[in-house]
């Protein structure tokens, strides 16, 4: 188990180098001009002024040449400043990591919470009335962006209800019952679309386990419906599962971007946003790199997970 954690961190390093130069190269090709756009807020855009800025962050040099020093920071854990605000990156990151972290951990819970009993109430009862409602709420959780949905809650909870979400982030520890009521619908919103997509792999997987000798053989001693899909198959059909909820960690982290933006969270997503609007290189660079790191621990979590659920695999 050791050999194979260590193996898949060591083939983690190119992964995490290969985001990196992808991240950096595109990012350099988006129109705009961070210096341009921090004059601009300042009154004056002066061409002397301009080429001072570049040399004092470096962005006069060749794009390999940045690309090394901007590295090498990374490498001693140094983040930089932001180019716009001028503001620690670090700083800025550890007010805005545990927002998206809270809003995606809530999503999930949810996306779990509602995805597979819906699955399973699929599969037990195939081809009934509640098979057919639940993939009926899985195509529209498929189907609707998370944006529309956002935007539609937003529109008609503040018309039927005059209910507006806090435009002031409470943290959890500060006030707890402000910090739910602020992450709860946009959770809601996030998690469904996680809860259609692991509902339909839920049924479809347990349909199958469903038709295996080892629970016809189960249902012929006469153990129950229940017992059979809970003791039986139920383990079995999670493996998709899981792996399916390990992917879906990235799309969370993506969909944390719009929905922090409209529900005015101060996370990681409207962060990079806001980095995105103004070009501002190092910012987005160190917040994909963290979302990079995320998903790669949160697959070697799911790739671990399997010999729990599977006793019969090993990993060499």
């Amino acid at each position: 188990m050791q050999t194979y954690i260590l193996r898949r961190l060591l083939f983690s390093i190119p992964v995490i180098v290969l985001t990196s130069v992808l991240v950096f190269g595109l990012l350099h090709t988006v129109p705009g001009d961070v210096i341009i756009a921090k004059l601009a807020d300042q009154g004056t855009v002066k061409k002397a002024d301009i080429d001072q800025l570049k040399h004092q962050y470096g962005l006069d040099k060749s794009l390999p040449e940045q690309y090394a020093i901007w590295a090498g920071r990374i490498l001693r854990a140094d983040l930089g400043h932001s180019i716009y605000t001028g503001r620690s990156i670090g700083a800025s990151l550890q007010e805005a990591f545990p927002v998206t972290i809270e809003l995606t951990l809530l999503a999930m819970i949810v996306g779990i919470a509602l995805g597979v009993p819906l699955g399973i109430v699929a599969a037990a009862f195939r081809g009934s009335a509640l098979d057919y409602v639940g993939r009926v709420i899985a195509i529209l959780g498929l189907s609707a962006p998370n944006f529309w949905i956002a935007s539609m809650a937003l529109t008609y909870l503040s018309i039927w209800f005059g209910w507006i979400p806090p435009l002031q982030y409470r943290r959890l520890f500060n006030d707890p019952l402000a910090n739910i009521e602020q992450l709860l619908l946009p959770a809601l919103i996030i998690g469904y679309g996680l809860a259609a997509t692991i509902m339909r792999m839920t049924r479809s997987t347990l349909l199958e386990v469903l038709r295996e000798d080892y629970v016809r053989t189960a249902r012929a001693k006469g153990i129950s419906g229940r017992a059979v899909i809970g003791r039986h198959a139920l383990k079995n059909a999670f493996l998709p599962v899981v792996t399916i909820i390990g992917g879906q960690l990235a799309v969370l982290l993506g969909g944390a971007i719009v929905i922090e933006t409209i529900f005015a969270l101060p996370g990681l997503g409207r962060l990079a946003l806001e980095g995105l609007t103004f070009r501002d290189y190092p910012l987005v660079q160190a917040i994909v790199m963290v979302f990079t790191i995320i998903v790669i621990g949160a697959n070697l979590l799911v790739d671990l997970s399997y010999s729990w659920l599977d006793p019969r695999i090993r990993y060499a």
